[in-house]
């Protein structure tokens, strides 16, 4: 199928701008009335819309690079027959369309000279300067895709390495790839599903990160087009009969349109100036929210959008909105407190409007609205002296450049293609970490951030903040409790990863269920390839070896057994035995009370005990207790830690030092690097318990230490 004739042409019968019509600019602009072999005046197309986004912009470049581009490429013509010129200023208008700068444009209309034409790169330098001759080099290193499948991998590596240093360079390749797609048709059918399945797979992704919502959206519904013809065109048709009805009074009273005019008259009524707008959906957002829903609504076809002057009009109009319209509070997300990784901003919401049809809501500055189209095309270029995001960041000393508006998960992309061991392994990480399509935010304990994917562990964290050194993390930190490696992030989170100050602690297999980002995959499972021998002690911590030969905290151990007795008390029954519950083993001076159990004896509990709380529940009548004058006590203490050699010698010898006597102690199996150490001690002053909690906290790889709480059994 021709990829012309699988982009979307049926117009919403309704108000609309919100989305840049890309194709059907460039289709006027580029192809007019004039024959194949000549285009006249065509870069006054690209000049235009330039100047529209940039009214101060110098033109005499554009076509100055436009006559070296013409005469370079003059005779070439591509497969469809048309000249090649229309190629370079095709990709060109687009990024003109998106707001790109100057520079930009420059390198676009040259991108295909130094690989195709006999113009060299020096030529570029002398005539448009060193970035624009930077950009083209950034574009010309990817050389030529031929879809194969070893070809493919490499060029994307290229690619990314290309884009860390300047995102216009991937920019550039975006707008290159929707002009390839849209003429597509002149291809082979496996040849245009082939294109088609790297384009949805690695590009459209791509451009969803990089923000460009009006490349994404295009490039789409060729895809769909290409590879489920039969279910893009049945979308086809429901577009277009949702456009133009059947001449029913339902169809005739559209619900997205009575919902959009009481909008706009709240907002009026409310004095908030505000452009309201219909969104209609594109053809892949149809489809999906078919698939969804199963049956399609009226208002399923668009989405109302609400332009507003300044960032706090958002909150306005959010507040305006759900007091006059009944919201749907699942589908608020705020997105303007909280960009997205891509730099999208937005509120987003959804009302029922009077006949009770749902319609959903994005509400945003006129500014939001260009950089949600755009994404980093919007930002301009990131290296000049005059703007501003140039001026967030200076060009390293060393002179290698780093992009400063370069977005957090391409730095973290550049990293882990440099450890990928081949392009096989490049391309599988690469695509499953392009198919998370949510990233979160966590926060450093040190005040930094981390960006991940949705999904992310506390080993995802440990990588990224620390490198190959969290190849010796124990555990971590979640929001001040203690947390296991595996345990999944949210966005908000503070996380702290923990290191062993040994060496023996390392990677375990089992980390790698946890992983989900390439860095922390691929770090893992080089260290497990470079260490086979090591992959056999489980949790990544070797076990330590007893006097008897027994590996402390991989087996239950009892080292003593405990002798009868307990702390001395005084009760409303004089004659009866006393036990001290096990559950919460109170010790002078807790404030303790007690319940009669079978035969006669009384268990001693601790008042805040929540055995207290049921029994008492159950009609249980408490019985009077209080300590007598001795002064030595027993106690139940639970330590919990990670697993390290010498661990138990070191817990035993802290407990000795602070004068507390071991009655009995026992090692539970350790559990994700956590082991549970369980104490019943003596001490001969109750006065010394506090010190002795904070001497065995302080053990190496001890994270807490508290008194036991186990269930009941009174």
């Amino acid at each position: 199928m021709s990829a012309e004739a699988a982009s979307p042409g049926a117009p919403i019968r309704r108000r609309a701008r919100p989305r840049i019509d890309l194709r059907r600019l460039g289709r006027v602009a580029l192809r007019g009335s004039t024959s194949r072999d000549r285009l006249p005046d065509a870069i006054g197309h690209v000049a235009e819309t330039h100047r529209a986004h940039h009214p101060d912009a110098d033109l005499s470049i554009l076509h100055r690079a436009y006559v070296l581009a013409e005469s370079s490429h003059r005779g070439q013509t591509r497969k469809s027959g048309e000249p090649y010129i229309t190629h370079p200023l095709a990709v060109t208008l687009i990024l003109a369309q998106l707001g790109a700068e100057t520079t930009t444009l420059t390198a676009s209309l040259l991108h295909d000279t130094v690989e195709d034409t006999e113009v060299t790169l020096d030529q570029v330098q002398e005539q448009f300067g060193d970035e624009v001759r930077y950009l083209v080099d950034g574009v010309t290193k990817l050389e030529k895709v031929d879809y194969g499948a070893a070809a493919e991998p490499e060029t994307f590596r290229k690619m990314l390495v290309a884009t860390g240093d300047d995102v216009r360079v991937m920019s550039i390749k975006l707008a290159d790839r929707l002009h390839n797609m849209r003429t597509l048709g002149v291809m082979r059918p496996e040849k245009q599903a082939r294109i088609a399945k790297v384009t949805r797979d690695v590009l459209i992704p791509l451009a969803e990160r990089l923000g460009v919502q009006a490349l994404k959206t295009e490039l789409e519904d060729l895809v769909f087009a290409i590879l489920h013809p039969e279910e893009y065109e049945r979308t086809r048709e429901l577009i277009a009969a949702a456009a133009h009805g059947d001449g029913s009074a339902t169809d005739r009273q559209d619900p997205l349109t009575a919902i959009s005019e009481n909008v706009t008259a709240v907002l009026r009524e409310a004095g908030i100036p505000a452009e309201v707008l219909i969104r209609p959906r594109h053809f892949v957002s149809v489809h999906r929210v078919g698939a969804k829903r199963g049956e399609l609504r009226g208002t399923d076809f668009g989405r109302l959008l609400v332009l507003v002057g300044e960032d706090a009009d958002c909150y306005a109009v959010l507040g305006e909105l759900h007091t006059c319209f009944t919201p749907v509070i699942s589908e608020f997300k705020d997105f303007v407190a909280a960009p997205k990784f891509n730099l999208y901003q937005s509120l987003h919401t959804a009302v029922v409007g009077p006949d009770g049809a749902v319609a959903e809501i994005l509400i945003r500055t006129h500014r939001m609205h260009t950089v949600a189209e755009a994404g980093v095309i919007a930002l301009g270029n990131p290296y000049a002296s005059d703007g501003a995001p140039a001026s967030q960041g200076a060009e390293p000393a060393d002179g290698e450049r780093a992009d400063p508006t370069r977005p957090g998960w391409l730095s973290r992309l550049l990293e882990w293609q440099q450890s990928a061991p081949d392009p096989d392994t490049f391309w599988t990480t690469l695509r499953a970490d392009l198919a998370q399509d949510r990233e979160i935010t966590v926060f450093r304990t040190d005040g930094g951030t981390l960006g991940l994917p949705a999904g992310a562990s506390c080993v995802d964290a440990a990588y990224a903040q620390y490198g190959d050194a969290a190849h010796h993390c124990i555990g971590a930190r979640v929001n001040g409790r203690l947390a296991t490696l595996g345990t999944v992030l949210h966005d908000g989170d503070t996380v702290q990863p923990l290191l062993a100050e040994d060496a023996a602690s390392a990677p375990s297999p089992d980390w790698l269920d946890h992983a989900r980002t390439p860095a922390a995959r691929i770090a893992i499972s080089g260290w497990l390839d470079t260490h086979p021998e090591d992959t056999r002690a489980p949790h990544g911590s070797r076990p330590e070896r007893t006097g008897a030969g027994q590996p402390t905290g991989h087996a239950r151990t009892t080292a003593f057994a405990e002798p009868a007795g307990a702390a001395p008390t005084v009760t409303d029954r004089p004659d009866a035995s006393v036990r001290i519950a096990g559950c919460c083993t109170p010790a002078p001076p807790d404030a303790v009370t007690g319940f009669v159990v079978h035969g006669g004896a009384v268990t001693v509990h601790r008042q805040a005990c929540s055995a207290v709380t049921r029994m008492r529940s159950a009609g249980r009548t408490p019985v009077g207790v209080s300590w007598g004058e001795a002064t030595d006590c027993r106690v139940t203490l639970v330590a919990e830690s990670f697993g390290r050699p010498r661990l138990l010698a070191d817990l035993t010898e802290a407990i000795a030092t602070a004068g507390a006597a071991i009655v009995s102690a026992t090692v539970e199996p350790p559990s994700e690097q956590r082991v549970r150490h369980t104490y019943t001690l003596e001490l001969p002053d109750t006065a010394g318990l506090p010190a002795l909690m904070r001497a065995m906290r302080e053990v190496p790889g001890v994270y807490d230490v508290s008194r036991a709480h186990r269930p009941a059994t009174v």
